[in-house]
């Protein structure tokens, strides 16, 4: 099963010049709770945020012009290789940023998007989820400094 995981500003806004633009005290929670464990995929300058690889996961950079290989970190040159390295894992997470998330758009089984209750700058964007192909299946509010709800979103069948 192929999953994208992201947080989202009201307006779709995932970044902001290489940089996820809010900080709100326990909004990446759910990210960590799903991904101990398990393979993320993510790109270049969704890792050079991050700045390492994430403790207790598989990392699977794509780049063409990064090579980090160390401890539960490899890289790869295209989504596709990523792909084929954890076609027997249960579940993968793909973690972004854009490109790689409108790459991965029509793979996925499942989306784990958290919703910022504000709009917020940017210039990276989520693709639009579309009720013709997703189906929601989980929401959760959370009221924070800045409210925010968890969503999941199922493919149709």
């Amino acid at each position: 099963m192929i999953s994208l995981i992201v947080a989202v500003a009201k307006n779709n806004v995932i970044g902001n010049n290489g940089i996820i633009p809010w900080k709100i005290k326990g909004e990446q929670k759910r990210f960590k709770e799903l991904t101990i464990g398990k393979t993320i995929i993510m790109g270049r300058k969704s890792f050079e945020e991050i700045g390492k690889p994430l403790p207790n996961r598989k990392t699977i950079l794509i780049s063409n012009t990064q090579c980090i290989e160390s401890e539960n970190c490899t890289t790869v040159n295209s989504l596709s290789e990523a792909f084929d390295l954890t076609k027997d894992e249960d579940e993968v997470f793909v973690a972004g940023g854009g490109q790689v998330y409108k790459e991965s758009f029509t793979y996925a089984d499942r989306i784990y998007i958290t919703v910022i209750d504000k709009i917020i700058d940017g210039n990276v964007y989520f693709p639009e989820i579309s009720s013709d192909d997703f189906i929601k299946s989980y929401e959760e509010r959370i009221d924070a400094e800045i409210p925010y709800t968890y969503y999941t979103y199922e493919r149709r069948k």
